[in-house]
């Protein structure tokens, strides 16, 4: 969901910390932990747009560095584009490498970007390519379009590769037709690729996904959540992990009828999201009767025993909420965090240790004049005891 001056933007602005950062590091820790580190703040003349910055997301590289990027709201012209930073000391210090900018279209790359390693091949693409889709939107927000670019350089250049979707005007206005905020991942030697869809006429908005073999051409429309009893009902921000026993975690916000609350299903075959049954269908609450609000994201760690553990990050909240027991709905934990709370804040854990939890954010909706992009990176052993 973008933009908005409904009561859901108004409570992440409210419940955004306003702590300056504090970078820090534990040496009793295993894991090199970072505390609210800047990455990038934009400097203070005119010509930055509110947000400023927003919507960020950090990859971790087989390699070993960690990426980061976001809406960067710079002024125009030139067109928009998503800015590249490296870490290659676990996030404690950050460089620009790169740029991804608009190729085809002419109209900057404005929203959502997303971030991926290939942990195969797909079409002429190599294991290890790094691919980013992110939304090309021109200044008066006429279209959409969800294009997708890889770097085979580590993130330093990029080419286009593909567009996966079209849409219309860029506002979260039920009856508007835009396509929204999309993720990836690769199942069954296929690469997958969900977003938010606003085209279908029965519905204000939902979750979907397309697929592709090659990257070059990408399959039909395949319905993940929608409701058909509501038609304000706006399901959004997909966010999905694999689990230990084989299931997978799909957690959403539903905006229009439920205020933007965290919503997740469990179910073994990920291109089958809608036809999870009811019984593995849930609204997050955690242990403290916390119901999370707006733009989750989720990954998984082997850190806390065989289940592990599913970490999930909600936009409202400087919480993160744990889960030892593969997603059963009693068994969400919070725990504070030194990272701010973000709208759609993005979680990462170290390719090379899976412990260490990477955390970024880029501030709040608008009005925002003061956001900036920075990260924690936590112990998760430490965090949850185990």
């Amino acid at each position: 969901m973008r933009f908005t001056t409904s009561v859901v933007g108004a409570l992440l602005n409210a419940l955004l910390a306003s702590a300056a950062p504090t970078p820090t590091t534990d040496a009793s820790l295993a894991v090199t932990t970072v505390s609210n580190r800047v990455i990038f703040s934009p400097p203070s003349n005119a010509g930055w747009v509110d947000p400023r910055v927003l919507y960020a997301r950090a990859l971790s590289l087989s390699s070993g560095p960690l990426l980061a990027t976001w809406e960067n709201y710079s002024p125009e012209p030139p067109a928009v584009y998503f800015p590249i930073y490296r870490s290659q000391d676990g996030g404690a210090s950050w460089a620009q490498i790169g740029s991804i900018k608009d190729t085809v279209n002419g109209w900057g790359l404005r929203y959502q970007p997303t971030l991926y390693e290939l942990p195969q091949a797909v079409g002429r693409w190599a294991k290890g390519t790094i691919l980013a889709a992110g939304n090309s939107i021109p200044t008066d927000l006429s279209k959409t379009k969800i294009d997708v670019y890889a770097s085979t350089d580590g993130g330093a250049t990029w080419t286009f590769v593909s567009t996966v979707a079209s849409g219309g005007v860029a506002k979260p206005d039920n009856g508007l037709t835009p396509v929204w905020e999309p993720l990836f991942l690769v199942y069954n030697n296929q690469l997958v690729i969900y977003y938010s869809d606003q085209r279908d006429s029965k519905y204000g908005q939902k979750l979907v996904h397309q697929t592709t073999s090659d990257l070059a051409t990408w399959s039909a429309v395949v319905d993940d959540v929608h409701d058909t009893a509501a038609y304000a009902a706006r399901p959004g921000m997909p966010a999905i992990t694999r689990l230990p026993n084989g299931n997978y975690i799909f957690a959403y916000e539903v905006c229009g009828t439920d205020g933007c609350r965290v919503h997740y299903r469990l179910n073994r075959n990920p291109l089958d999201v809608l036809n999870t049954p009811a019984s593995a269908t849930f609204t997050l609450k955690s242990t403290k009767g916390t119901t999370p609000v707006s733009s989750p994201s989720v990954v998984w760690s082997s850190v806390g025993g065989a289940n592990g553990t599913i970490v999930l990050s909600a936009g409202n909240s400087g919480q993160v909420f744990t889960n030892r027991k593969l997603g059963d709905p009693n068994s969400w934990v919070e725990y504070t965090t030194p990272q701010p709370s973000a709208y759609s804040r993005g979680l990462e854990l170290l390719k090379s240790d899976d412990s260490a939890l990477v955390i970024i954010g880029a501030g709040r909706l608008p009005p925002s004049t003061t956001n900036f992009v920075s990260v924690s990176v936590l112990d998760l052993k430490a965090l949850v005891g185990a």
